[in-house]
């Protein structure tokens, strides 16, 4: 059975975004961003999120979505990222996922359970009360209420996945885990072919530290400052990212400016790192590892032969 989209993933600052439009170009293809930060209206730098030019080369879907004090789940990335994709299969087009965060992915090929009806003033309100307490205590909590999703969450999620699952017990009186084993799924599992790019650790540590000072060069500090400004908090949803939260001290004064750079790369290297355990352990069957070190025009033509090959 052929594949139904095309998936370009991996670790940060391994080339994806660069593949996906010469891929695209070649293939007549649409893409949809699948990056949990990219999603926010007003984070470009940060998220080294599609120039304009790129998206006028190529069309886009999944940048700009919310603002960075809402939340985007994967259970929403997922009902859009369907949308767009029979939508861009009925224009006659590849869809063509693109992007790093792998929960994404796997709401798509691992359907999450239909979610079950919770009253928008009570989320409101029990948003704004988990918000104002240390990530530590919503641990606990969630040790208590949810024992499974706990462990889990102590490998791979945030404050706001915790956030998430204590939303669910607390408002549904049922666990988080109880609903992924017994609710029924909101759709059938995507059909993906799946592209990983990889790169040896010591030059994936170069290529991030040295994309955070390309980042700060082209106006990391004066985009976080324009959030924080305009209102937005260093706890909301999508202030927490990286690249964002490590230069809050430095803008408050706390800090200077290297040491802001270097907490980037650090927290962008450990972020890296977590990624390549997920994509080593999660992936659907059949992905196809690429070395990320081989020049574009050979990577473009892998994907390719794979593609039609599958197809």
């Amino acid at each position: 059975m052929s594949a139904e989209a095309l998936v370009i993933t991996g670790p940060t600052a391994t080339g994806k975004t660069a593949l996906s439009i010469e891929v695209a170009l070649a293939l007549d293809g649409e893409i949809i961003s699948m990056d949990s930060r990219q999603v926010y209206r007003g984070m470009d730098i940060g998220t080294a999120k599609a120039t304009p030019e790129q998206r006028a080369r190529v069309p886009h879907h999944g940048l700009d979505l919310v603002d960075p004090d809402e939340r985007y789940s994967a259970g929403r990335f997922a009902a859009d990222a369907r949308r767009w994709i029979a939508e861009i299969r009925a224009r006659g087009h590849v869809p063509i996922l693109v992007g790093g965060t792998g929960f994404f992915l796997r709401a798509l090929t691992h359907p999450l359970f239909t979610e079950p009806e919770m009253p928008a003033p009570a989320r409101e309100r029990l948003h704004r009360y988990l918000r104002a307490l240390p990530e530590g205590e919503l641990r606990r909590w969630l040790a208590r209420l949810d024992p499974g999703a706990a462990r889990a969450l102590e490998r791979q999620g945030g404050r706001q996945r915790v956030e998430r699952a204590l939303e669910v017990a607390l408002l549904t009186g049922r666990p988080l885990s109880w609903w992924h084993a017994h609710a029924p799924p909101s759709a059938p599992p995507l059909r993906p072919l799946v592209f990983v790019l990889q790169l040896p650790w010591p030059e994936l540590r170069r290529r991030i530290d040295a994309r955070v000072l390309e980042m700060v060069d082209a106006g990391l500090v004066d985009e976080v400052r324009g959030l924080l400004e305009r209102g937005f908090r260093p706890d909301d949803p999508g202030m927490n990212a990286t690249g964002y939260i490590e230069l809050v001290p430095y803008l408050e004064g706390r800090c200077g400016l290297d040491e802001a750079i270097a907490a980037i790369q650090r927290a962008t290297r450990r972020y890296a790192r977590r990624q390549l355990t997920w994509f080593r352990h999660q992936l659907p069957p059949g992905a196809c590892w690429l070395d990320a070190t081989k020049p574009t025009h050979e990577l473009v033509r892998e994907v390719i032969e794979r593609w039609r090959a599958d197809g």
